[in-house]
């Protein structure tokens, strides 16, 4: 019965999507789950450095945090259909990421460039849902 819910609860989501106006920028939906596959698989190796590196403790503090903000964000943008909401969550999402990477780079360079194709798709995501909000009011 859940899993059923669950179900249905993504086709709503995906038709509201799919009705939105959206820029010409937009990756295909192919790009979604293999840049996030992809940027979780580099965020667990990122946080894992991080556990091995002596003063981490404020970046690691960071890495909880964005991991906060990215898990808030789908359910403010799919489930509440808030894409103001959403953008606001994700400008706070970007500012911690780049705080993460310019102190991670300092830290540690490896983890600092693990970071960083995160940061440029959470640009393209921001780009995205800023254009979506312009053009849905």
């Amino acid at each position: 019965m859940l899993r059923r819910r669950s179900y249905r609860h993504h086709l709503q989501a995906n038709a509201w999507y799919q009705a939105l106006k959206k820029p010409a920028f937009t990756p295909p939906d192919w790009a979604f789950p293999v840049a996030w596959t992809t940027i979780y698989l580099l965020l667990a190796w990122a946080g894992y450095r991080l556990t091995l590196l002596p003063g981490s403790e404020t970046l690691l503090a960071l890495w909880a945090a964005q991991i906060a903000l990215n898990t808030l964000w789908t359910p403010v943008f799919f489930g509440a259909h808030r894409i103001l909401a959403a953008m606001v969550i994700l400008a706070m999402l970007w500012i911690v990421v780049a705080v993460m990477v310019v102190m991670a780079l300092q830290l540690d360079v490896v983890t600092g460039l693990i970071l960083l194709p995160y940061l440029a798709w959470l640009s393209v995501a921001a780009a995205l849902n800023f254009s979506i909000r312009r053009h849905n009011k």
